[in-house]
């Protein structure tokens, strides 16, 4: 049964909501799990990558600290200094560390997938001659002997499980072909029209 009394004391329960503006506990809770994870991941990234973030120097600190810990127990609680470390910073320092690791995310997915075609490449030229050819045709620059050598002693490693000496070359060639810039095809074009005009 309702009680007659409730909401006759002179004010409304929603007078006050307001003043209490601050996150409720399992919400606190949340981002303070969040911020630890944030710290967790630059612990986990490499020291040089780390040291190029931008955030205050002692939460640099505890991170690059944290990293040499290999002790299980003296790391544990290492990972929570740098989690106490997050919790000290702003909105918008921690929206410029998050941004950080996205981008090493994407470019290591990128990475990741660059050597994976690379890898399928050198397969490829194991297994099946033509793949020699078509790579001749995309690089006529290439030398043609070394790499059919090098094909050759691969397949023979393979095959003696010796180690993987030709095969690591030819995976460094197809490596450094994809660093070299791509010609266009108007600079093909342009370099076709030069050669008509000395004949």
């Amino acid at each position: 049964m309702p009680n007659p009394n409730r909401g006759s004391v002179g004010f409304q329960s929603n007078e006050f909501d307001q003043e209490y503006e601050r996150p409720s506990k399992s919400e606190a809770k949340r981002q303070s799990n969040e911020l630890q994870k944030l710290g967790e991941q630059l612990v986990d990234a490499p020291r040089d990558r780390v040291k190029r973030v931008e955030m205050p120097e002692d939460v640099k600190e505890a991170i690059l600290a944290c990293q040499t810990i290999t002790n299980h127990e003296g790391r544990r609680r290492a990972l929570q200094f740098v989690g106490k470390k997050m919790r000290t910073l702003d909105e918008e320092e921690v929206a410029v560390i998050q941004r950080t690791i996205d981008s090493w995310k994407g470019a290591s997915k990128a990475e990741t997938a660059a050597l994976h075609a690379l890898e399928r490449r050198r397969e490829k030229l194991l297994a099946d001659d033509k793949a020699l050819t078509q790579l001749l045709e995309e690089n006529p620059e290439l030398d043609v002997q070394h790499l059919r050598t090098l094909i050759r002693n691969a397949r023979k490693e393979q095959a003696e499980n010796k180690p993987p000496k030709a095969y690591r070359e030819i995976f460094q060639i197809l490596k450094d072909l994809g660093k070299k810039p791509k010609q266009s095809d108007d600079d093909q074009e342009e370099s076709g029209d030069d050669e008509s005009d000395d004949e």
